[in-house]
């Protein structure tokens, strides 16, 4: 395998002192010891929970190649005699390897944030432009301020595409990140009440999603929403914070990426579109309208970084939807079967919505009913009660015959509803999981969504551990 750093290399980068017998160099790079890989550097990050010091003898163990450790923690290691490049900081060691990895690279970097949207549009770019050349992303949801670094600091030199995906819960996060990407593209996929708690209102988090704009290389290009309510203000904003150029996506006559047409199906959707002058016809194998919206900001990003067009297209039917965030199994029972719609992960107002919306248009078979099994969205604040109280109309439109809800804030939606619907609240996720596998039948339609704090995820667990799965929707990965 070849390295992916020198020692040499990673030494000068982060004004490192080696120690002990080091190896040529690594081929990876791990913060976490239960997952290293054979010839990773493991990095010991202090973080909130975990000093990853503590670890070091384990990620030894587990086939590191070295340690990066932090000066002041030498003397706790002990008698530990691994390789290691010493540091001031373990985490600003990392963040300078990450600038170092994107000063060497010659790909094009294309970064996303957004209030909803952000890895399923990460996700799809990378699909997009894997057959046009070699493309390094981010894992998982490593949007944070060790995931951005980490993951810059794992491109290798050979990557002919980046694509990062930068998060924020508040003010001026989103800013140093940005600073260390420097992308050519940077996409902000729309603007909700997402982690409203901590804005006064949505020109507040537009403002704190706008800092990626601002560490767009020169003659680079930023894509807006030009559906949503903030796009005047964002492009406004585009134009005092970058000399980047400024380009939409959406179903406006004047978007530059234009929804021409779109049909949503059950298991995935097709749309024709107009990128620049080009009229395309695309299947994007996951449902939902919500993917159609971004899936033109993913086209419009791979024209501007100059892959392959018609590959991109084709590629994007070969998406599915990931764990906690669409992802679909048909379960039997009974001698018939039952779709089960895993949105466990992460819950704002906007996304919620989409997800109803995918109940909604999720048919049903025979007596079959739609369950919408709803948990509480955090970070809301002082808008908590009416947030969750305005999800009634939603529920409505998705006709849901049956709503099951827990988690404190979901009281307001229960008593919002009344009688109008079938409403079961339980106190905990585990009762409303034991309620969920007494009273699913053959031809239901069970969509399952809350903030991933709320523990949901439990319930998706309890359906698919007692219910042997016939389809899934990964069948295609």
């Amino acid at each position: 395998m070849s390295l992916l750093w020198t020692v040499q290399e990673m030494t000068e980068a982060m004004d490192g002192r080696p120690l002990g017998n080091l190896p040529d160099g690594v081929t990876g790079i791990s913060i976490d010891s239960r997952t290293v890989g054979e010839g990773d550097a493991f990095f010991a990050i202090k973080g909130d929970k975990f000093d990853g010091h503590d670890f070091a003898s384990a990620a030894i163990a587990t086939g590191a190649a070295l340690l990066v450790v932090a000066e002041a923690k030498l003397p706790a290691l002990g008698r530990l005699t691994a390789p290691m490049i010493v540091v001031n900081d373990v985490l600003s060691a990392l963040e300078d390897l990450g600038r170092a990895a994107r000063a060497r690279s010659e790909a094009k970097i294309i970064a996303i944030t957004g209030s909803v949207g952000k890895t399923s549009s990460k996700e799809m770019l990378r699909r997009a432009l894997e057959p046009s050349g070699e493309v390094h992303a981010s894992a998982a949801s490593f949007n944070n301020h060790w995931g951005v670094p980490l993951t810059l600091a794992r491109m290798p030199a050979s990557a002919q595409y980046g694509v990062f995906e930068v998060g924020m819960n508040h003010p001026d996060e989103i800013r140093p990140l940005v600073k260390m990407v420097r992308p050519h593209v940077a996409i902000i996929t729309t603007i909700a009440a997402a982690h409203l708690g901590n804005f006064k209102n949505l020109t507040e988090i537009a403002a704190a999603k706008a800092e990626i704009m601002e560490g767009v290389v020169k003659n680079g290009h930023v894509l807006l929403n030009r559906d949503n309510e903030k796009f005047s203000w964002l492009k406004k904003r585009a134009s005092e914070l970058s000399s980047a150029k400024v380009l939409a996506f959406g179903e406006h006559a004047k978007a530059d990426y234009r929804l021409l047409n779109c049909k949503l199906l059950a298991d995935c959707s097709t749309i024709t579109a107009r990128i620049g002058k080009d009229d395309v016809v695309v299947k994007i194998g996951a449902p939902g309208r919500h993917l159609v919206q971004n899936a033109l900001a993913v086209l419009g990003a791979v024209q501007l970084a100059g892959a392959d067009l018609a590959k991109a297209s084709h590629a994007l039917a070969a998406i599915s939807a990931e764990k906690g965030r669409g992802a679909r199994h048909e379960l039997s029972i009974d001698g018939g079967s039952f779709v089960l719609i895993d949105e466990s992960y992460n819950a704002n107002p906007a996304s919620m919505r989409a997800a109803l919306e995918l109940l909604r248009d999720t048919p049903v078979r025979l007596r079959g009913r739609r369950i919408a099994v709803l948990g509480d969205m955090l970070e809301m604040g002082k808008f908590a009660e009416r947030v969750h109280r305005e999800l009634a109309e939603p529920v409505r439109q998705a006709h849901a015959d049956m709503v099951c809800l827990s988690g404190s804030e979901m009281k307001a939606l229960r008593d919002e509803l009344g009688n109008e619907v079938e409403t079961v609240y339980r106190d905990t996720a585990d009762d409303l999981a034991d309620h969920l596998k007494n009273v699913l039948r053959d031809g239901d339609v069970v969509m399952v969504k809350s903030s991933l704090g709320i523990g949901f995820g439990r319930i998706v667990k309890a359906l698919l551990d007692k219910y042997p799965v016939l389809a899934d929707s990964n069948a295609n990965d």
